[in-house]
């Protein structure tokens, strides 16, 4: 008998006792490959020295000093670092303990920025359909899933939410990614319009769509699009890169591959790994000088801002990435997914799309490719994947609800940065099993042998 409120009430879990590489271990002693990072977190993968080590050495100097009294040498050093690569005009950073944290601390920046300079009038935020932005009040509003906001509408703000970057079902026949982008920066200019721009505080969109969406990758010229667009306006734009910032996509901000600037970027997840809960905000400089030329503070906080043990741990996280050079190798080992998944998936009859960029990417599953007419969600064809890919000793991230809350299914991977070529083809293998199997009705093949191949 559990005294946790697990996520899912009426299932066992697993105990996981142990994890080196891209495995975790439970108490069964069962080996798991991990090809979605937990949640795209684990960006080194398990028990890295060097993080572990870092950590140490923080916990034997300070652990925790409340951020109203003081600094720690060790966060200023982790906001030096972010801020030196950060995009254009980004000169600031705000530490939190994750993700929904993280969003809800830039909403409420982009209201107070207005505030202080004069524009109380602007109320409105606009963001995605089908865009997840976390679990917390501010940031499920901004989100854009229909099964995780209904129970809680009541309670939310009013967003706007407009279409999301959906090609593979959106884009119609004959247009050019280009024009399909620019069809749906107009859509959001008339959302803007109809609001009024001088009323529209923000636009929030996640970079690359994560968990609710499956990798979805903006067309070419969107982003570009949409920074001019909130430019004329004096519209802020906030990209959420909790999941696929920090390295995940090949470079360390995903905005980079497409010239786009944010003026607040939210980050999460792989700036520490999961060796640590931390969180930032990536500010301009110019949200902040009208913070300091007003009242002078930000109005929020919560106990653990700033905590020397996490920023210690996202540090040397960071320096490892640079140290071995790790934002190449996920631009090789995506390529290399990439074939993998085509290889084994591209002619298969129930998978209608294969997307994203770097180590993040996505299959979506269909009953039929040429109607891609979706499976019946009372199947919950991705709680099925997930339990058959576990019980071949893999971790995947499948989703339910994919076009619009309830209907359509798709597969997230996000291996670790330091998965080999063997591991991949691992991955990609049980995860063909998975997905046959759950489709067919039938159990998986092979679970034995995976047993015995991931324990030696």
């Amino acid at each position: 008998m559990t005294r946790i409120v697990h996520r899912t009430l009426n299932k066992r879990y697993p105990v996981a006792v142990g994890g080196e590489g891209v495995w975790i271990v439970d108490a069964d002693g069962r080996r798991y490959i991990d090809a979605s990072g937990g949640a795209a977190v684990s960006c080194l993968g398990h028990g890295h020295p060097d993080i572990n080590a870092a950590m140490h050495a923080q916990i034997d100097k300070l652990a925790y000093a409340h951020t109203s009294f003081f600094t720690t040498e060790v966060a200023e050093e982790l906001a030096e670092t972010l801020a030196a690569d950060a995009p254009d005009g980004i000169g600031h950073v705000y530490f939190v303990s994750g993700g929904s944290e993280a969003v809800e601390a830039a909403l409420k920046m982009a209201r107070q920025y207005f505030v202080e300079i004069g524009q109380p009038q602007r109320k409105h935020f606009i963001a995605r359909r089908q865009s997840y932005h976390g679990n917390t009040l501010g940031a499920l509003a901004v989100g854009g899933n229909a099964w995780r906001r209904r129970q809680f509408a009541p309670l939310l703000i009013d967003v706007e939410h407009v279409s999301p970057p959906y090609a593979y079902r959106d884009m119609q026949m004959g247009e050019s990614p280009a024009d399909y982008g620019q069809r749906l920066v107009a859509e959001l200019s008339d959302t803007i319009a109809r609001l009024g721009g001088e009323n529209v505080i923000a636009f929030v969109a996640e970079t690359v769509g994560g968990a609710t969406s499956g990798a979805l990758v903006p067309p070419v010229g969107y982003l570009k699009g949409v920074r001019e667009l909130c430019d004329r306006h004096g519209i802020l734009l906030i990209l959420d890169e909790v999941m696929c910032g920090m390295g995940r996509t090949g470079t360390l901000h995903a905005c980079e591959q497409e010239g786009v600037a944010p003026d607040l970027m939210t980050v999460a997840k792989g700036l520490g790994g999961g060796y640590q809960p931390i969180g930032a905000v990536l500010a301009s400089g110019r949200i902040v000088d009208a913070f300091a030329r007003g009242t002078g503070f930000f109005q929020h906080g919560h106990t653990y801002l700033g905590h020397a043990v996490a920023c210690a741990a996202a540090l040397a996280v960071q320096q490892v990435i640079r140290r071995d050079r790790l934002l190449d190798r996920v631009r090789v080992q995506g390529r290399a997914l990439t074939e993998r998944l085509v290889a084994r998936f591209g002619q298969h009859p129930h998978v209608g799309d294969i997307r994203g960029r770097g180590l993040f990417q996505a299959i979506e599953l269909v009953s039929d490719r040429a109607s891609k007419q979706v499976f019946d969600p009372a199947l919950k064809l991705h709680a099925k994947i997930k339990q058959a890919a576990m019980d071949l000793g893999l971790m995947c991230y499948p989703m339910g609800g994919t076009i619009d809350g309830r209907l359509g299914d798709h597969v997230l991977l996000a291996p670790p940065f330091i998965v080999s070529d063997d591991e991949l083809d691992m991955i990609v293998e049980r995860l063909g099993e998975a997905v046959d199997a759950s489709i067919a009705g039938r159990p998986v093949r092979g679970a034995e042998l995976a047993s015995i191949r991931v324990s030696g």
